[in-house]
């Protein structure tokens, strides 16, 4: 509470001696507003002050700026780191959602159901170094790890909502390992296969029961898998490579409807394709 107050008190001198601020850091698919689908941290006890909205996990808020993962949201504490400092929260994800006291989701934790808003309890507030997506028991898988046979996967960039990466990027990147088996997280018709080779490959997978396609960028397709053929989840369909990357991972990719290709992303200023992560998690993977 001290902290705050002096924060605060600091605040109210910068504003009535007319200095210059800087803008805060920005972050992937953030803006400080509470929006459907996210996850949402306050500086202030119930739900007020500044807002931190998230679309997925986040195992370390980190300590000090520019690295650190801040407030955008109008109200006080605006900018400020949110390690230590969150009060409340706001749970817009359509499953649980876990604080926890240390980094790396560890040390005593707090779960959040699926449209929770409330006040984190005496041990969390102001006492909070990340949350997990799906809850501390959660009986979702990773998709980084279920992307993979055998696991062992990372994220490696998630949806950005076209806020900062310079290229855009409208889908979610994982790695493990050049040559490691790639599976399809979701079951469907193959709309179309390329092969790339030292330029962009693709393939895509139609699901007609929820009418979304999904798009697997920079693989090496397996050459079993064909233009309509039916994918099982968990099926192998390729494995990974850099085709049409300077590194190594798997672009994927959710398309409403049925497409054969994935979002345009450079030099392209219109976002096509929403938020991927709620339906993800309604499908039984962890973003993370």
């Amino acid at each position: 509470m001290m902290k705050k107050l002096a924060y605060a008190a600091l605040l109210g001198a910068v504003v009535a001696t007319s200095a210059l601020t800087a803008a805060p850091a920005q972050a992937a698919a953030r803006d400080g507003i509470c929006q459907s689908g996210e996850f949402c941290l306050y500086y202030n006890s119930d739900n007020a002050g500044s807002i931190s909205d998230f679309t997925t996990s986040i195992s370390d808020y980190g300590a000090s700026q520019p690295e650190c993962y801040e407030f955008k949201g109008a109200g006080a504490g605006q900018g400020q780191c949110v390690k230590n400092n969150a009060a409340s929260v706001w749970n817009r994800t359509s499953g649980s959602v876990t604080v926890f006291y240390n980094s790396g989701y560890s040390g005593d934790s707090q779960t959040f159901a699926s449209g929770a808003k409330t006040n984190l309890n005496a041990t969390l507030k102001n006492d909070n170094a990340g949350h997990r997506f799906g809850g501390g028991t959660s009986t979702n898988v990773d998709m980084s790890d279920a992307l993979y046979v055998g696991g062992g996967g990372r994220l490696t960039t998630g949806f950005d909502g076209y806020e900062t990466t310079p290229g855009r990027h409208e889908g979610i990147d994982f790695a493990k390992a050049s040559g490691a088996s790639v599976k399809a997280l979701l079951g469907g018709t193959v709309t179309n296969v390329v092969e790339g080779g030292s330029s962009l490959s693709t393939i895509a997978v139609y699901n007609a029961t929820f009418d979304k396609t999904i798009i697997y960028l920079h693989t090496n397709p397996n050459d079993s898998v064909d233009i309509g053929d039916s994918i099982s989840k968990g099926q192998q369909i390729a494995t990974e490579a850099s085709r049409g990357a300077s590194a190594t991972h798997t672009h994927v990719e959710m398309r409403l409807g049925r497409k054969t290709l994935a979002a345009k992303s450079v030099d392209d200023p219109v976002l096509d394709n929403p938020n991927p992560n709620p339906f993800w998690q309604a499908r039984g993977y962890n973003v993370r």
